[in-house]
């Protein structure tokens, strides 16, 4: 039986992906290692008891550019957890929006990056990264309803907080403090 993946979701034709080819040279050759890799590079929020521990791959040999964009990537089996990290990785603190640009271009997944980008920019709109993102994506068709998670979902939100009843929103985004150091 075929693995439906982003792309059948999406309704476009899979395509060989450069960077999930880089991805296994490296030893991540599952959904599950890349998102054992972010994990451990501070995506506790999407950790699991029952994940393998992460590769040690370095941010050198695979960018957090690179992990946000494989995790996005239309070729990987569909899963929204998939997804939901794919969006933490691509706000990691640091990421370039011209390479996140580019990479989104070469692996065919700009429909998912503007999807997280337009997200990030109702949750954080003081946040001019995702402004600047959108601004280099290629113009796409809408996504199809149901397809990703609900922004909601790439977020943190308070119901109560020490100042009494609000809501407090928060990005989820790796968080260095809490990262496996792998070099």
């Amino acid at each position: 039986m075929k693995t439906l993946t982003l792309a059948d979701k999406l309704g476009t034709a899979p395509r060989p992906s450069p960077l999930l080819e880089k991805a296994k040279g490296l030893g991540l050759t599952s959904p599950e290692s890349l998102e054992g890799l972010a994990v451990g590079r501070g995506c506790w929020h999407y950790g699991s008891p029952e994940m393998p521990p992460p590769l040690a791959v370095s941010e050198r040999e695979f960018t957090n550019e690179e992990l946000a964009i494989a995790l996005l990537s239309p070729g990987l089996r569909y899963s929204p957890h998939t997804i939901r990290l794919g969006a933490a990785m691509l706000g990691a603190t640091g990421n370039r929006t011209e390479v996140l640009s580019r990479l989104a271009r070469a692996e065919g997944c700009e429909t998912a990056v503007r999807y997280v980008a337009q997200a990030g920019r109702q949750f954080e709109p003081d946040n001019s990264f995702w402004s600047n993102l959108l601004i280099q994506l290629p113009a796409t068709a809408e996504a199809i309803d149901g397809v990703f998670p609900h922004p909601t979902r790439f977020v943190s939100m308070t119901g109560f907080t020490r100042a009494g009843p609000g809501r407090v929103t928060v990005w989820i985004r790796p968080r260095p403090d809490l990262a496996l150091a792998h070099g």
